[in-house]
C-alpha cells in the first residue's frame, strides 16, 4: 500500500498543475512531464510515453487522464483519484466563480492581455517536451517516416484519434511481420492510411441537474480527441433547442479556454447557466467520471502491452504518432500566436514574438526555469507589452 507522504506529494503537485495548465492539453502533458518524469522521476520516459500513446486511444480529456495515470503510477488508486481531482479542482471553482459572475452580471473579466502573453510562452514549454519525449520515441528512421506522415494527417485535418490508431495498427503489423521474416526490427519503410472517423453523440438538455449529470456523462463517455469537440456535440442541442444563446455558449467556450486545467470546465460553467450550483456540479462530475473509470482499467495493462512483441510495436508506433501530433499542435499554434488574423487579414505580432524567445531561451538556454514560472511570467510580460 502506497504511503500517505505519496498521496499528498501527488496532491501537491496536481494542484500545483492544476493552477498553472494554460495552454491546452499538449501543454498539459509538456508540463507533466518535466514535473513527473524529468524532476521527480516517479516513471522513465518510456513509460511516460506508452501511457501518453495508450490514453490518446480512449475517450476523455487526455491530458486530465495523464495525471491520473501519473497519480496511479506513485500512489496506488487512490493516487490515481488524488491527481485526477487535484487537477480538475481549481478550473472547476475559478469556473464556477465565473459563472456566477457572468449570470448575475452579464460580463466576463478581461483576462486578453494574460492570455496573450501566456499563448507564447506555451511555445517553448511544448517544444521543450517534443525533443525529450521525440528522442525517446524516434527508434529508427522507419518510425520517422511514419511521424512524419502523422504530421502530415494532422495538419490537413484528419481526426487525430484515427490518425493514432491508423499509425499503431500499421506500424504492429509491419514491423512484427518484417521482425518475422527478417529476424530484424525496424526495417520497413511504412505506407500510411488514414480513413475519417465521424464521432456522433445525442445529447438531450435539461435543466434539472439529474439530467445535467446524464448529459455531460454520456459525452464523457464517447468524446474522443481535444476537449474542443465538446462545443460541437452541445451547440445543436443547446442552443437550438432555446436553453442558452450562441453567445452564451461563446462565452463558456472562452472560459475554457482562459481558465487553467482542463478545457473541459466548460461543463462546470454551461452546467451553472442551465441549473445554477447543482447544475455545475453534476456537469463537472458527469464529463470528467468516465475517465476516472477509463484509467483505472487501463493503466495495469500498458506494461503487459510493452511486454508483448506485437503490443510492443503498436505502442512504439502509437508513441510516435502522439508525438508527431504535438509538433503539429505546435505548428499550429506557433502560426496563429505570431502571426494571427483579424477579418481575414494576416498579422504579425511582435510582442508574441518577443515573449516567445525569451521563453525558448528559459526553457532551452542555461538557465532553466521550471514551467509554472515561464507559464507566469508570459503572462505578466503580456500584460506589460500590451500597453506599448
Amino acid at each position: 500500500m502506497k504511503s500517505n507522504k505519496n498521496i499528498l506529494e501527488v496532491a501537491q503537485v496536481f494542484f500545483k498543475l492544476g493552477l498553472i495548465a494554460f495552454g491546452g492539453p499538449a501543454a498539459h502533458v509538456s508540463m507533466m512531464e518535466d514535473e513527473i518524469v524529468t524532476k521527480r522521476k516517479w516513471m522513465d520516459r518510456q513509460h511516460f510515453l506508452d501511457l501518453m500513446g495508450a490514453t490518446n486511444l480512449i475517450p476523455g480529456p487526455n491530458s486530465t487522464e495523464m495525471t491520473m495515470h501519473c497519480g496511479y503510477q506513485r500512489a496506488g488508486v487512490i493516487g490515481l483519484f488524488v491527481a485526477g481531482f487535484c487537477f480538475i479542482f481549481p478550473a472547476i471553482v475559478i469556473t464556477c466563480i465565473l459563472a456566477f459572475l457572468y449570470v448575475e452580471y452579464g460580463t466576463m473579466p478581461q483576462v486578453e492581455q494574460f492570455v496573450f502573453g501566456i499563448k507564447p510562452a506555451v511555445l517553448a514549454i511544448i517544444a521543450g517536451a517534443v525533443l525529450k519525449l521525440g528522442k525517446k520515441a524516434l527508434k529508427s528512421w522507419e518510425l520517422g517516416v511514419l511521424g512524419a506522415f502523422v504530421i502530415a494527417a494532422s495538419l490537413s485535418g484528419i481526426n487525430e484519434v484515427l490518425a493514432l490508431l491508423g499509425a499503431g495498427i500499421l506500424g504492429a503489423i509491419i514491423f512484427y511481420s518484417q521482425e518475422k521474416k527478417t529476424g530484424k526490427s525496424y526495417k520497413s519503410l511504412l505506407p500510411f492510411l488514414s480513413l475519417n472517423l465521424t464521432t456522433a453523440v445525442i445529447v438531450k438538455s435539461a435543466i434539472p441537474a439529474m439530467k445535467v449529470f446524464w448529459i455531460f456523462l454520456k459525452v464523457g463517455a464517447v468524446l474522443y480527441g481535444s476537449g474542443y469537440v465538446l462545443f460541437a456535440y452541445l451547440e445543436d442541442e443547446l442552443v437550438s433547442a432555446g436553453y442558452m444563446t450562441m453567445a452564451e455558449l461563446l462565452d463558456a467556450i472562452a472560459v475554457g479556454q482562459f481558465t487553467p486545467g482542463p478545457v473541459l470546465s466548460t461543463a462546470t460553467f454551461i452546467g451553472y447557466q442551465l441549473a445554477g450550483f447543482k447544475g455545475a456540479m453534476a456537469a463537472s462530475v458527469g464529463i470528467f467520471l468516465p475517465s476516472f473509470v477509463f484509467v483505472w482499467m487501463l493503466n495495469p495493462l500498458v506494461k503487459k502491452m510493452r511486454s508483448s512483441k506485437f503490443l510492443g510495436y503498436f505502442l512504439d508506433s502509437v508513441n510516435i504518432a502522439a508525438v508527431s501530433i504535438m509538433l503539429a499542435v505546435l505548428f499550429t499554434m506557433g502560426k496563429e500566436t505570431i502571426f494571427p488574423t483579424l477579418n481575414e487579414e494576416m498579422l504579425f505580432s511582435w510582442q508574441a514574438l518577443v515573449i516567445a524567445a525569451l521563453s525558448f531561451f528559459f526553457v532551452f538556454g542555461p538557465k532553466k526555469l521550471n514551467s509554472m514560472w515561464v507559464v507566469i511570467g508570459g503572462g505578466f510580460l503580456g500584460y506589460l507589452l500590451s500597453f506599448v
